[in-house]
């Protein structure tokens, strides 16, 4: 995709500099759009309108050019016609002095245009930490594929260019730990099982080609794909290709469950939702652990939904893990010394989203932060928090 602006690829190393950026003003400008025609002919003309929102913000606290160069950035964005044709569901732009990345997710965002001391980073935790994001391997003997989504999008992954194609594209690959190999089981996040398996007689009835071309696409793909990525991995493919990927794959995100079908044989749609009917049960599953674990905590003194004392206990570097509502919004900001939130109004250029600010000091003390739509939060606040022993 040619385009003027790239877009930056969003993993949890980006997260962590933008949350971590110190330069202000911070700009920050979410909106919902389109892939294709006609319907993304009028995303940059509301791209445009939220701008405007941007300028007017700053206007309050900042001389005229300096707010031209503030906006600049996004303003030529507005301009570049072909980087509006190759849009995904949701953009996510942000700007500060010296400082502009743009952003495609796979699922809408509201529209959001705001000023703050940092930038407002929830819907970029919230598309990099749901538990609804997932790839799926698409594999047979003579075609490798791989996918990255969730429930309402599948989107083709570029694969690194050493991944091997073809049975007879991994014929130089050499193994490594020949007779042991790791395979997960026990499902999705915390609690998978290493299960180690001996290569005995077994072994050699094994077809070496096949072995060797499905650890080399298993490398490759843990190296370049998954760990960068950190989501899970669900394999499609036939039965008997799934029992010697996993006897050979040492990927620790590997699902336990994949997809029992030749992927060449399915449409696009069709690879979608079935690897969703997969992913679907094993993502409750782990989401209801979560509220369960969070339950307990509060039951004995450890768990708070209580904004003011979760907010304190970051600052003190005592929260664990936070859970953060999606679709809440709690217009204020956090004293980083004492915890205290003042609330104010978002149109004011101090102030961001307490939540989204509670989830970025959390992280920075070391904690895990998670975010789960409305219907699976286990309170009413927007956050819950399991505090440290």
């Amino acid at each position: 995709m040619k385009t003027t602006h790239t877009p930056d690829t969003l993993t949890q190393a980006s997260l962590s500099d933008i949350a971590s950026f110190k330069g202000q003003p911070c700009l920050s400008l979410y909106q919902p759009t389109h892939r294709n025609h006609p319907d993304n002919q009028q995303d940059p003309m509301r791209f445009n309108q939220l701008v405007k929102e941007l300028a007017a913000s700053l206007q309050k606290q900042h001389a005229k050019d300096a707010v031209s160069v503030l906006v600049g950035p996004f303003e030529a964005l507005a301009e570049d016609h072909d980087f509006w044709n190759h849009t995904l569901d949701g953009l996510a732009v942000l700007g500060a002095p010296g400082f502009f990345r743009v952003f495609l997710l796979q699922r809408a965002v509201p529209e959001l245009a705001v000023v703050a001391d940092s930038f407002h980073t929830k819907p970029l935790r919230n598309w990099l930490q749901s538990t609804g994001r997932y790839q799926v391997l698409a594999l047979s003997l003579n075609k490798v594929q791989l996918f990255e989504g969730d429930r309402h999008a599948l989107d083709a992954v570029v694969l690194a260019a050493d991944v091997p194609q073809t049975v007879t594209e991994a014929k130089g690959y050499e193994q490594t730990e020949p007779h042991t190999t790791v395979s997960s089981y026990g499902g999705l996040g915390e609690g998978r099982v290493a299960m180690r398996h001996g290569h005995g007689a077994r072994k050699d009835e094994i077809d070496g080609d096949a072995e060797r071309f499905f650890r080399a696409v298993d490398a490759t793909v843990q190296e370049h794909h998954s760990r960068p990525s950190g989501l899970p991995l669900m394999l499609a493919a036939l039965p008997e290709h799934h029992h010697l990927f996993r006897e050979v794959s040492h990927n620790p995100l590997l699902l336990a469950g994949g997809l029992m079908a030749d992927p060449q044989g399915l449409t696009h749609d069709q690879l979608r939702q079935r690897s969703w009917e997969v992913m679907a049960p094993q993502l409750e599953a782990q989401q209801a652990a979560w509220c369960n674990a969070y339950a307990a905590a509060a039951a004995q003194g450890l768990g708070s939904e209580n904004l003011p004392q979760i907010a304190h206990a970051a600052v003190a570097g005592r929260v664990a893990s936070l859970l953060i509502e999606a679709d809440r919004q709690v217009a204020g900001r956090i004293d980083e010394t004492t915890g205290r939130i003042d609330h104010a109004d978002l149109s004011n250029p101090r102030v961001d989203d307490v939540l989204d600010d509670l989830g970025a000091l959390v992280e920075s003390m070391g904690g895990v932060v998670r975010v789960l739509p409305t219907d699976r939060m286990p309170c009413r606040s927007g956050a819950a928090a399991n505090f440290r022993h």
